[in-house]
């Protein structure tokens, strides 16, 4: 596995020491309002929940639960849960938990970049069936954002962000049953991070919220993400450099960007992904379906990429390989790029957004895509006119079968320019 990107912002503060009274070592439960937690919604808990989360972590029992009762609002600060811990943790969420509102009420010394991050545990599960508040608008406002004007101008000035959760070098992780809502920037990042399960969540931000992923993923490997529902502003899952065997199962995305491998191979680097599936989900009202995104410049590769069973309903770039990807209109072009193979799509169909053509493979000139396969596709206007002419640009690949609108874009073979020493395998 890579180094992951970077490590937390602060160190963890020492915790206050704690009353043995506290801990109801009956059924191992640490509920909050023992070490003072109020949840009214306005006083501050943090302290309570730094004392209640040591607390469990050095009980010797195999398995302690840290509650949020129902019916109750905490607001926590920017804080770092580290372990490792004696035994398996389940931080049990069933009131609502909230961050300080906007960057005014922040702490000037906490970090900006992160709220909550949980640090080296193994065998962590964040459940429940209350709410986790990111209150992020007035993040999401800040000068340096996207504005919502015609021309989504811009302005300089701090824009630092926090990442609702993150998961940072960690391992046997679940996140089950939550629901999370209006994150100041990604919802959840997982970072170096190894065995993650991730059931039956409910992730909701405006459309219009600026890089409010729902799920983003580097470094990190062996992914279970199954029965969620992802409606935010930006990509409802993004795969970073490092994965590998990732499973996304029954997913319902957008409004938002779609479910995105990248964007990987920004200033020059490498980044290798392999093992991704995506099946049996549904894409609606959405910038893009499934894409894969790399800047001119970067090496390595994606290999190993399955989309299959995915309903499209109104998306402008149902299917799309964007390797000349840019976030401005200087980006010089560049010879080396990420080396993208074996990507199959199979039994994609819906209705795709005419001002785009409904699959768009933009392909490096000296490192074209190889091994493209499509298989049941069916892909139609959601109003107007069908446009008859994918894209395709350096791309090698084969349609198994007849497809809606037909593919004749693609290359047969392999170009002469692919051989061991040219491209990077990972």
């Amino acid at each position: 596995m890579s180094a992951p990107s970077s490590p937390p912002d602060e160190a963890p503060c020492p915790s206050p020491s704690v009353d043995d009274n506290y801990q109801n070592t009956s059924n191992n439960l640490f509920d909050v309002r023992a070490f003072g937690a109020v949840g009214d919604g306005v006083t501050d808990a943090t302290e309570s929940f730094k004392m209640a989360w040591d607390t469990a972590c050095q009980s010797d029992s195999p398995v302690k639960v840290i509650l949020l009762p129902q019916g109750l609002s905490f607001v926590i600060q920017s804080t770092i849960f580290t372990g490792p811990c004696k035994g398996d943790l389940v931080l049990k969420v069933d009131g609502t938990l909230m961050p300080p509102d906007g960057p005014d009420s922040w702490p000037k010394n906490n970090s900006k970049r992160q709220w909550l991050v949980f640090y080296r545990i193994n065998g962590l599960s964040l459940e429940g069936s209350g709410l986790i508040d990111g209150r992020g608008a007035k993040w999401w406002d800040l000068p340096c954002k996207p504005h919502k004007g015609p021309h989504g101008t811009t302005s300089p000035g701090p824009c630092d962000s926090p990442v609702a959760i993150r998961f940072f070098m960690s391992s046997n992780l679940s996140v089950q049953g939550l629901k999370i809502k209006n994150s100041p920037q990604f919802h959840f990042r997982f970072d170096g991070c190894e065995s993650v399960h991730v059931e039956s969540i409910y992730i909701t931000a405006p459309a219009l919220s600026p890089n409010t992923d729902g799920i983003h993923i580097e470094n990190t490997n062996d992914v279970k993400i199954y029965n969620s529902v992802i409606s935010n502003g930006d990509d409802c899952v993004s795969i970073g450099a490092g994965c590998h065997d990732v499973d996304i199962k029954n997913m319902t995305c957008g409004p938002g960007h779609g479910i995105s491998i990248g964007s990987l191979g920004n200033h020059n680097s490498r980044a290798c992904v392999s093992n991704i599936t995506v099946r049996d989900s549904v894409i609606k009202v959405s910038d893009n379906g499934v894409r894969i995104k790399t800047w001119q410049g970067g090496s390595g590769s994606v290999s190993g990429v399955t989309f299959s069973n995915i309903h499209m309903e109104s998306v402008r770039n149902p299917i799309i390989i964007d390797q000349f990807y840019c976030l401005s209109k200087d980006c010089s072009n560049k010879t080396s790029a990420v080396f993208v193979s074996n990507i199959s799509y199979t039994n994609i169909k819906g209705t795709y957004d005419i001002r785009h053509p409904p699959m768009h493979f933009a392909c490096s000139d000296s490192v074209p895509c190889t091994n493209l396969t499509l298989s049941d596709i069916e892909l139609l206007p959601a109003e107007g006119d069908i446009v008859l002419d994918p894209y395709c640009w350096s791309a090698y690949g084969s349609s198994e079968t007849l497809t809606i609108p037909p593919v004749s874009c693609l290359l047969e073979g392999l170009p002469q320019s692919i051989s061991g020493n040219d491209v990077d395998h990972c």
